[in-house]
């Protein structure tokens, strides 16, 4: 009877965990979405007030020195707000896992405010960076912020700094079901119930909230008029060769920019690059400008070739200069960007040399960028899904997901590192010991044990814990199981281990040997 008791207590507890759960990640939607949205509202004006400037600046050219003494002004103070607050520079996502991982322990408010201020001043140059990075982060601080009031423990706060992450991707892109995704698989990597419950939660909120405000059309609109033919399935194939292989080469020359602008002690300077290239470029190339929504009118057979390739190496050069210099700014766009010049490259030779119907344009531009995502990011699923939404294009499942498959299959075997693996990495480098937390406080992490990992069907006393770590608790089936010495961990296990926070960055990865399968 007593047995009986507490386990209808633990039922109770659970449920009200999970009600406590969905509350918060609601509220964390809505607040995520009132900043995003107003983040987004906000770089839409700056960006065509950009061109606006610049088209004026170049018709009058009286004006262009002082153009380029405001933009020496301008990156100037980003510079400036990047060197008090390295967590603002670029897009912020490696900077939300790490905050998860227990890597890093930045000031969410400063961040918040600065990230905000300094991604639009990076939109209003004409930087090329997008707007879906800086909204994951400032949805991670929204959350963190509320999660320092609401949360009863650090894993807890986690699970909402991961919902808000998926609510502002959410917001940013009409994409609520892509930022579940993206959390799972780049965020946290493995599935359990909590995390899909905050941010599915989170992200439909903040999502919903997006729609009424900018409506329910797609943001990128390449509407698909026929599928491919099955019999040109082999095209499909080469274009995710093509895609894994500039992806790769993209990966590496952002982390080889990255390294060659560490030359640069000084960051006011070394920011104040990309905005002065944008004044540059505003007489010559405007079409580089910004995230990318220019370049998309040229996107069809009629541009050429020529112009194309163009396009294609201009705007990877400035994007490079751009987020390799730290300014605010994520990458996800311009890149999408990038992929849609190679699908478009594709498509005009395909027209041209082989006989392609032109209608199937469209087609080679989402697909290249499905599998340009997908091999730079290393998230297929997030880049699949990511895609039908801004696109619309949901019958172009089967075309999308062999692309994504094939492009990060190529880059896997061309030993290209995903990117944000990459950047965390050397943000960890970076930073040191300067930023982890108080020594005094225990926090626990929760894992998965993976199939063919080495707990896997192993007993408790017979592997080997990091010293001044606890496995306190199992999960197995919805059901807590009383960790003993001889109790056998099996593969799909929940498990939660006790450890003091200031150990969690380095206790994650031993960890992860444990519970994991790495390749």
């Amino acid at each position: 009877m007593r047995r009986m008791i507490d386990h209808g207590q633990n039922e109770l507890n659970r449920e009200n965990q999970r009600l406590s759960l969905i509350w918060k990640a609601a509220l964390t939607g809505v607040v995520v979405a009132v900043v995003v949205i107003a983040y987004r509202i906000v770089l839409g004006r700056l960006e065509t007030l950009s061109f606006q400037l610049y088209g004026y600046a170049k018709n009058h050219p009286v004006f262009l020195p002082l153009v380029f003494i405001v933009l020496g002004i301008m990156g100037y103070g980003v510079g400036t707000l990047v060197a008090k607050n390295r967590a603002i520079s670029g897009s912020g996502i490696p900077q939300v896992k790490g905050t998860i991982l227990g890597y890093f322990n930045y000031n969410w408010f400063n961040t918040l405010w600065s990230k905000f201020i300094g991604g639009a001043i990076a939109i209003l140059a004409g930087l090329s960076v997008g707007r879906e990075g800086p909204s994951i982060q400032l949805g991670a601080c929204v959350a963190e912020g509320l999660g320092d009031r609401l949360c009863d423990s650090r894993t807890e706060r986690n699970y909402l700094i991961a919902g808000g992450a998926s609510a502002g991707l959410a917001a940013a892109f009409n994409a609520p079901l892509a930022g579940v995704i993206f959390a799972v698989e780049e965020l946290f990597t493995y599935i359990s119930s909590p995390i899909l419950l905050v941010t599915m939660v989170s992200a439909i909120v903040a999502g919903s909230i997006a729609r009424l405000i900018f409506g329910a059309h797609p943001v990128l609109a390449f509407p698909i008029q026929n599928a491919l033919p099955l019999s040109s399935y082999w095209m499909i194939c080469l274009l995710g060769i093509i895609s894994g292989g500039a992806g790769s080469l993209y990966n590496l020359v952002l982390l080889k920019t990255q390294k060659l602008y560490k030359n640069i002690s000084n960051t006011r300077f070394r920011v104040m690059i990309p905005f002065f290239l944008a004044g540059l470029l505003s007489l010559v190339f405007p079409a580089v400008l910004g995230g990318g929504h220019a370049a998309l009118e040229y996107l069809n057979p009629s541009s050429g070739p020529g112009f194309l390739m163009t396009l294609l190496l201009v705007k990877f050069v400035f994007s490079m200069i751009s987020f390799g210099s730290g300014a605010p700014g994520g990458i996800f766009f311009p890149l999408l960007i990038l992929g849609a010049i190679i699908g478009a490259l594709f498509g005009t030779f395909s027209i041209l040399y082989l006989g392609f119907d032109p209608a199937y344009m469209n087609n080679f531009i989402i697909l290249a960028m499905t599998g340009f995502f997908s091999a730079i990011v290393r998230a297929p699923l997030t880049g699949i899904v990511l895609l039908l939404e801004m696109t619309g294009s949901y019958s172009s499942m089967l075309p999308l997901a062999l692309v994504a498959i094939i492009a990060s299959t190529t880059a896997d075997l061309l030993k290209s590192a995903p990117v944000y693996e990459s950047l965390l990495e050397n943000q960890r480098k970076e930073a040191g010991s300067t930023d982890l937390p108080d020594e005094r406080r225990t926090t626990t992490v929760d894992m998965v044990v993976h199939h063919g990992s080495l707990a896997s069907d192993a007993r408790i006393k017979d592997l080997s814990f990091p010293d001044d770590c606890l496995l306190t608790g199992i999960r197995r089936d919805g059901k807590e199981v009383v960790p003993r010495g001889g109790t056998l961990i099996r593969a799909g296990d929940h498990v939660t281990v006790l450890m003091h926070l200031h150990e969690e960055a380095d206790h994650r990865d031993t960890l992860a040997k444990l519970f994991s399968v790495h390749e």
